[in-house]
């Protein structure tokens, strides 16, 4: 008879802990798994899912306009909100049962409700039931958040609430300058909604390479999103059907809605973290070390709650390594480095591996490739669209440092790229390369010039 109701207790059934649970249970060990929303977590339920289904919809009405360049006539289209919504809650409860039944099918039992640690081995149920584990751990990923001392926070909404709009608004403010403001500055202006991005930053989404970022913003704003940098709200208030927003240089404006995308936060409230004696960091994330151990050393956490790369992948293979770890037998250490990323923004983005500025700073010597073009498809569509396309490359050994993609498809390329990249082909492998013809792609095989601008 064993001591504990069960080996393993995760809290949080999102991309990470769901990962972890099942692959545990694949171990052989008794695994339940708490989840007080709906089981597939942020990304499946009002995240990247639901985002991508929006992308793809927004898109539609350049691809009609594009269309009559190619011999096409489009009349009488339109667009109707409601039906994509419905369509799409249709598609999220497909994946949510999906989720839960592939649980089940690895022997998981799932309890909805709320858990809290009460110490490092009990967990208590908002249900009154209290359960004990040998090992638990906490997956409950982030939230977005409306600074707290913003007067009328009140009339924001947040990434949450985008996706259950009632009807599409007139005219858009986005606060942010990141993955989730400019991704749905991209969505609302392909519906037709009149769109401003207020960043208080020099440019939009840091942390990317520079030239991507001054080439995407270029093209949003030819797309007819509005972008204000340097930029911050001080006050809303209401102002009939909409809403008064007030900058911090003394501009105001109105707009139907706001919506901040300014981050997200751990979700560690109300977790009970305390009294389980389990650390956190100065930024409010549970603290971990490199095998995904909190403090206490029976106690684990993975995904966006540890606050080290948000991304679902990211908390798929920390939960997964850590099953591996603590019930298979198989020691796996998650290597953060080298993550492929996508920002679908319009057009979207791809990158894998160091910035220029990053290379430049721990590699010294480093040459940069780089291309600015327009795509073919915009030879007969008439679009002023250009692609970016940039390597950066090692300057003594000769090795991709990085690759940055912004245009059509820049997400499905970069994916193949970062297996060469992650292996640490040079670029002369990449030189190498039959290039593949007539592709955007065949760009990254075909730069033979070092960039001298």
């Amino acid at each position: 008879m064993t001591a504990y109701d069960y080996d393993l207790f995760v809290i949080g059934a999102g991309s990470g802990g769901v990962r972890a649970a099942r692959i545990a249970a694949r171990h052989g060990a008794r695994v339940a798994v708490a989840e007080e929303y709906r089981v597939g977590g942020t990304c499946v339920i009002r995240g990247c899912v639901p985002k991508k289904l929006l992308v793809h919809a927004s898109r539609f009405a350049e691809e009609f306009e594009d269309a009559i360049g190619f011999g096409w006539t489009t009349e009488k289209v339109s667009f109707d909100w409601a039906t994509l919504i419905e369509n799409k809650d249709r598609e999220i409860a497909r994946l949510n049962q999906i989720y839960t039944r592939n649980l089940e099918a690895a022997g998981v039992e799932i309890i909805l409700d709320h858990a809290a640690l009460v110490d490092r081995h009990t967990v208590q149920l908002a249900s009154g039931r209290r359960v004990t584990a040998q090992y638990i751990l906490i997956a409950t990923g982030a939230a977005p958040f409306i600074p707290h001392h913003l007067p009328g926070r009140e009339l924001a909404i947040t990434s949450n609430e985008m996706f259950h709009l009632e009807k599409l608004p007139r005219r858009l403010a986005i606060v942010g300058g990141g993955f989730i403001a400019v991704e749905f500055a991209g969505i609302m202006s392909g519906l037709g909604v009149e769109t401003i991005l207020i960043y208080r930053g020099e440019q939009i989404l840091r942390g990317f390479d520079d030239d991507l970022r001054h080439h995407l913003a270029g093209e949003m704003k030819k797309k007819g999103v509005e972008i204000r940098l340097k930029s911050d709200v001080t006050a809303l208030s209401r102002s009939g059907d909409g809403v008064r927003i007030e900058l911090n240089d003394g501009a105001h404006f109105g707009a139907s809605q706001i919506l901040f995308a300014t981050g997200r936060i751990p979700h560690v409230e109300g977790l009970g973290l305390e009294q389980a004696g389990v650390d956190l960091t100065p930024h409010r994330a549970i603290a971990v070390n490199e095998w995904s151990q909190t403090s206490v050393d029976n106690i684990y956490a993975v995904g966006d709650v540890t606050n080290r790369v948000n991304l679902t992948p990211v908390a798929i293979r920390e939960g997964h390594a850590f099953a591996d770890t603590v019930f298979g037998g198989k020691p796996v250490m998650v290597d953060h480095s080298l993550i492929p990323e996508a920002v679908f923004s319009q057009p979207e983005i791809g990158t894998v591996g160091l910035t220029e500025a990053q290379a430049r700073a721990a590699h010294g010597t480093v040459d940069i490739y780089k291309t600015t073009f327009r795509p073919m498809k915009h030879t007969l569509s008439g679009r002023d669209e250009r692609m970016l396309m940039k390597l950066v490359v090692d300057g003594e050994t000769d090795r991709v440092l990085g690759c940055h993609i912004c245009g059509p498809d820049a997400a499905e390329i970069i994916q193949a790229v970062a297996i060469a990249v992650r292996m640490k082909a040079t670029k002369a492998d990449f030189d190498a390369t039959m290039a593949l013809h007539p592709t955007v792609a065949e760009e990254l095989v075909t730069l033979r010039d070092k960039w001298t601008g």
